[in-house]
């Protein structure tokens, strides 16, 4: 389970890994977790396709019908909407149907690794975003995945999230901790910076000055997406290479504008006029993290009224809890942005006084 904050490299990641395990001859199962989409839902369609796959092979045709038959039982029973799954096969009530999510979803998951079993092909499944899976849902893929282990069977799961998954994966089995690794990705050192701007700039022909990678690195902080865009702008706006601090200057304000439009815009514009404020009282404090009952004194509300707000802000992905009452932005450099979107705020419950 890759951990990371937004725009350091995990969907990269993820997807690289996949590649790596198809190179290997597997069959991959790629998704992304959503807000409000249950994993019975993005599996199914998934799983149907796999299963053709491996009833292809002879010797697991047998196996991987009755994983097929498995698959209508479980789709019937959690009302998943999957299009056409009617292949002449009658579903099995007794397979992965009995309506509770954690004895089905091992069920099935089991079948269709033994058909892969059959057919000599490993099946990875690669899920992106897995903080927002419900946690019934998470819950049963962990069971799932530790019977698998359990049976030494050829099915293995990478994920990718933000840093809250550890503790949510703990919250839905103890055993989670065991059961996977979690490393987490982050923003890269000034060398690596530096060279991951250097290196392409190098291949393509042209220089860039030592004190404008300083200069990047100094604006990017080291995130790989940070990188990417101040990179793109630095080589539209020099006219000659070298690329100089001015043209990094120059650059910063083309790239500070794209990521308001797009990066920072698309997850603000998913706030409640009440979480905004909550992250703009952050904001106010700094980068973070802050204390809880910090951000609620800077908001004017009592930790009761906060509570909610914060709640509901994890879930959305835009906070997470580093430690134990601390609160920090999953968006790196969101309170830059806050700022610059609100910048003269007062707290709602301010206003609503002066009314």
């Amino acid at each position: 389970m890759l951990l990371g904050l937004r725009g350091v490299g995990k969907t990269v990641l993820l997807n690289r890994l996949a590649e790596l395990a198809e190179d290997e001859g597997y069959h991959t199962i790629i998704m992304e977790a959503m807000e409000g989409r249950r994993l019975a839902d993005l599996l199914t369609p998934q799983l149907r396709t796999l299963l053709f796959r491996l009833s292809a092979v002879e010797k697991a045709r047998v196996v991987a019908n009755r994983a097929m038959a498995a698959l209508r039982s479980f789709a019937s029973v959690f009302k998943v909407s999957y299009g056409d799954l009617e292949v002449g096969i009658e579903a099995t009530p007794d397979e992965a149907a009995s309506g509770d999510l954690e004895m089905d979803l091992p069920n099935l998951l089991i079948t269709v690794a033994q058909a892969a079993q059959a057919a000599e092909r490993p099946v990875g499944i690669f899920i992106d975003e897995v903080q927002y899976l419900e946690k019934t849902d998470l819950s049963a893929l962990i069971a799932a995945m530790h019977r698998i282990s359990q049976k030494s069977l050829p099915l293995i799961l990478f994920g990718a999230g933000l840093p809250q998954l550890t503790g949510l994966a703990g919250d839905a089995k103890s055993y989670a901790e065991r059961l996977f690794e979690f490393p987490p990705i982050g923003a890269l050192g000034e060398d690596e910076s530096k060279r991951a701007v250097r290196e392409p700039i190098h291949d393509a022909g042209a220089e860039i000055e030592e004190v404008a990678l300083a200069g990047i690195y100094q604006q990017t902080k080291g995130y790989p997406y940070f990188l990417q865009e101040w990179g793109h702008h630095c080589w539209n706006m020099a006219d000659e290479s070298p690329i100089r601090l001015p043209d990094v200057q120059q650059a910063t304000l083309r790239a500070t504008a794209a990521l308001d439009a797009s990066f920072f815009r698309v997850r603000f514009d998913r706030l409640t006029r009440s979480e905004q404020d909550y992250l703009r009282a952050m904001a106010e404090m700094g980068p973070g993290p802050h204390a809880s009952g910090e951000i609620a004194s800077t908001l004017n509300v009592d930790v009761t009224t906060a509570g909610p707000l914060r709640t509901g802000l994890v879930r959305k992905g835009m906070i997470y809890s580093p430690s134990h009452g601390q609160t920090a932005f999953t968006v790196p450099m969101f309170d830059d942005y806050m700022r610059r979107e609100i910048p003269k705020w007062i707290p709602h419950e301010r206003r609503r006084k002066k009314k």
